[in-house]
This record gives structure tokens, C-alpha cells and sequence, in this order.
């Protein structure tokens, strides 16, 4: 069903997260989940990968070796990238560890691309991993209480997709980009309950849901979503009170003013728009030191 039409149908339902539950999953079409639930219903296979990540790139080579390091020491066993028309030096970042069998990389061209992306992604990969976590190159997914994500994800899998909060994180007052690495330059955070902490990135499990309703939800197809403390979620995540003391999502959104130019230059992957000085406003939030 296309966007329109889902968008029309789901209107109508009242409560917020009904509502885009079935924006997600009438966008993916209701043949399509049919057929979805049949295939998962026969297919016994063990997943080759407890955890892996899916995310949607465009120039962002310099960043690419940290954030897929620190991941892999978190406990994140393969990355699908997709290469969204980057001009930079992301393939070649890439190569080890796409000759190492790290990193399943498609050059994915065109537009506004990132839910075709989540598409393809548990369309290809549904059956290879138990968790798939769906985040961007400027989110690091870092746990509190446990020792690496899939000790913390080991205690959800009663559930179909955990919801974790942003913990946003400002420019720190730096104007240039010195090369190290994000998260030791960028100490400063913002206050917990800031309303943008209040945004979240799922981690799912894929044959539990069909794909996702826009960056930050899965649509489900069974099963319940939970929070980072393990509860039944029954709002939407804008209508939550952050938590960040389980696990949390570093989110370098703006870096420094530098950065923030180059990445305002490139437009979201998302909806191909540039992003002005009001969202670097938004997101350089340097309340709190960070030792």
C-alpha cells in the first residue's frame, strides 16, 4: 500500500502507538505481511548472528572505524552497511572489513532512501541474526549496567523490539574537527530528561516485526516492544520520560561547528533536506561534563 494511503487509513485510529504501528505496516502492505508470516512460520533456521547493526551512510568515512570498533567490542557480530551515493573515502574505510566478513556492504544511489534501506535489510537478513539493532553513524549504542549489548539484550528476548533513549551530545564549544576520535572529543551531554533525549533507536527482532515505521520504531508483527528497563511500552517514545541508566544511545548529532557545516551541506538521508543552524541550535546541548 503506498505511503498516502497508509498515512489516510492510519489517521483514523485514535491511540498514538496503534496508529503508527499500522502506518509502519500498511506501508509495508498487508499482502506482503501475509506472505511475511507465512515464510517465518516455516523457517526453523538458527541464526548465524546473535547481534548485528543496519545502517544507511553518505560520507561519512572518517567516522566509520571508531563507531564500527567500539560496536564490535560492545558485542555486534556483522554490519550491513548501505552506501548512500558517499563520494568520500567510505569504501576504502570499509574494505577490511568487508574482506573480513564484518561488513556486508551495498551501494544503495537515490534519494530519500533510508526506510527502502530498512526494507531490504530485513528482507535479506530476517533469518541471519537475532537482534538487529537499526541506528546511524553518529549513535553510539552504549551499555551501563552490563558489560556489552547482547548481555543486556539476553534479559529482553521475551520481546519483538527494545527501545532505547538518545542521550544527546553538543559540540563541546569546538569549532574544527581535529580528527580524534567522537567520543573523546565530545564530553559534554545533555541534561537526561531533555525533550530530545526522549527519541529513541529500536534494536528488533527481525522476524518479529516487518520493517520500521521511520528511524525510530519497528512495526511489529507479533509480540510486544519494551523499554530500556524492560517494560511494555504503552505510549510513544515522545510521551516517555528518558532512561539512560540500563543503556543508553550516545548521539553526536552536530559534532563540532566544522562538522555541522560539511553534514547541514549533505541533506538527510531520510528526507534529502538540509538541515539549517535551527537544528545545530536543537542538538548542541553541552549541559553536563561527562568524565
Amino acid at each position: 500500500m503506498n505511503k498516502i494511503a497508509s498515512e489516510i487509513i492510519a489517521g483514523v485510529i485514535p491511540h498514538k502507538m496503534t496508529r503508527n504501528r499500522w502506518r509502519g505496516l500498511l506501508r509495508y502492505g498487508l499482502f506482503n505481511i501475509f506472505n511475511l508470516k507465512r515464510q517465518i512460520s516455516k523457517n526453523k533456521t538458527t541464526p548465524q548472528h546473535y547481534l548485528s547493526v543496519c545502517a544507511i551512510a553518505k560520507n561519512e568515512g572518517p567516522y566509520f572505524k571508531e563507531w564500527i570498533e567500539w560496536h564490535k567490542k560492545m558485542g555486534v557480530e556483522k554490519f550491513y552497511i548501505y552506501d548512500n551515493e558517499s563520494t568520500d573515502n567510505t569504501k576504502d574505510v570499509l574494505q577490511p572489513y568487508i574482506d573480513s566478513g564484518l561488513v556486508d556492504y551495498v551501494y544503495w544511489p537515490g534519494s530519500r532512501q533510508q526506510l527502502a534501506v530498512y526494507d531490504d535489510c530485513f528482507n535479506r537478513h530476517r533469518f541471519e541474526t537475532r537482534w538487529l539493532a537499526v541506528i546511524d553513524l553518529d549513535e553510539f549504542i552504549v551499555p551501563v549496567r552490563d558489560k556489552s549489548i547482547p548481555d543486556f539484550l539476553k534479559g529482553m528476548e521475551k520481546f519483538s523490539s527494545v527501545e532505547i533513549n538518545w542521550l544527546c551530545y553538543g559540540s563541546s564549544g569546538a569549532k574544527t574537527n581535529t580528527g580524534e576520535p567522537l567520543m573523546r572529543r565530545f564530553k559534554r551531554h545533555s541534561i537526561s530528561d531533555t525533550r530530545v533525549n526522549r527519541h529513541v533507536k529500536s534494536i528488533v527482532n527481525p522476524r518479529c516485526v516487518s520493517s520500521m515505521i521511520g528511524a525510530h520504531e519497528a512495526a511489529r508483527i507479533s509480540g510486544k516492544s519494551a523499554d530500556s528497563h524492560g517494560k511494555i511500552l504503552r505510549k510513544g517514545f515522545r510521551d516517555r520520560i528518558p532512561q539512560h541508566d540500563v543503556i543508553k544511545i550516545n548521539h553526536y548529532a552536530v559534532k563540532s561547528y566544522e562538522e555541522f557545516l560539511s553534514k547541514h551541506s549533505k541533506g538527510s538521508v531520510r528526507t534529502g533536506n538540509e538541515r539549517g543552524m535551527s537544528y545545530f541550535d536543537r542538538f548542541d546541548l553541552n549541559d553536563i561534563y561527562e568524565e
